[in-house]
């Protein structure tokens, strides 16, 4: 860390060289990834460090006018790493993609620093017109597998977005979004980051369709529970009020139109007395 501060100390803080921004990168793989054990590791079989790497010089290439230089190296990388980024999108420090394959980055994406993608990634488009068409992560953001982040929206600063999620619509700063499609499920405020401001534990991860049914369930049970007594209450009303059976005739029995005496409802159930405004109706 003390080669990268003082590589950073002689360069403007903003525009970093591309040396230091790969120190950058391999430096923050060993803070969200406890599988790295050395410099080594890192260096050799981690492919997202290779993607990046690779990018950052084919990025160099795009902005400076080589286009067809830049998309080769790009497809050098894809062949190398299985991920896939477009030359011409803006990464920026500190940027990490966990075993990376899978992962893919649009033309016009914009990722701000300390974000996180894990395998299966999509920043995608969804439209064939040009210009921006491709979201934009803010810093801190992490992206968990297998999502996909489509449009050209933006995903504010330390946002979280579930596994296997798709996102199409833009997402607060500090909020977690899961689900097909994404939906806002809980605040900064109710997760535990780490020092670094990022939250990795995905085992936490609210579940906003598990909850519904849940309540759903809840729902009926009670429903059902009142419908039980209900018609426990109408039995006893009816046995109250039903003449003995050597008296009592199919035709008298109405059972269309019956307004039960204890809720005031039509009731057709068998024996139910009319109400008295119902039988100075009939």
């Amino acid at each position: 860390m003390a080669a990268i501060d003082a590589d950073q100390s002689d360069r403007p803080a903003r525009h970093p060289g591309i040396l230091a921004l790969l120190r950058e990168d391999v430096a923050c793989v060993f803070d969200r990834d406890p599988a790295a054990r050395n410099l080594l590791d890192v260096l050799t079989c981690y492919p997202g460090i290779h993607a990046l790497a690779t990018h950052r010089l084919a990025n160099a290439a795009w902005r400076r006018g080589l286009r067809w230089p830049a998309r080769f190296l790009s497809y050098l990388g894809r062949w190398a790493t299985n991920i896939d980024i477009h030359p011409g999108a803006t990464i920026g420090r500190r940027f990490f993609i966990d075993h990376g394959a899978g992962v893919v980055i649009g033309e016009t994406a914009e990722i701000g620093d300390d974000v996180t993608l894990y395998h299966g990634v999509t920043l995608g488009g969804t439209s064939w017109t040009k210009g921006k068409r491709h979201p934009t992560l803010l810093d801190g953001v992490l992206v968990g597998a297998g999502a996909k982040i489509l449009g050209p929206i933006t995903v504010g600063a330390n946002a979280r977005v579930g596994a296997n999620s798709v996102v199409t619509k833009s997402v607060p700063g500090g909020m977690t979004v899961v689900g097909i499609p994404g939906r806002i499920v809980q605040p900064e405020t109710q997760r535990r980051l780490s020092a670094h401001g990022i939250d990795l534990e995905h085992h936490l991860m609210p579940d906003p369709v598990g909850k519904a049914i849940a309540c759903l369930i809840d729902h009926i049970n009670r429903i059902e529970a009142r419908l039980e007594a209900h018609t426990a209450s109408e039995r006893t009303i009816a046995e109250l009020a039903r003449p003995p059976l050597s008296d009592l005739r199919l035709a008298d029995i109405r059972l269309d139109g019956v307004a039960c005496q204890s809720c005031g409802d039509l009731c057709d159930q068998e024996g139910c007395a009319p109400s008295p405004s119902t039988q100075q109706q009939a």
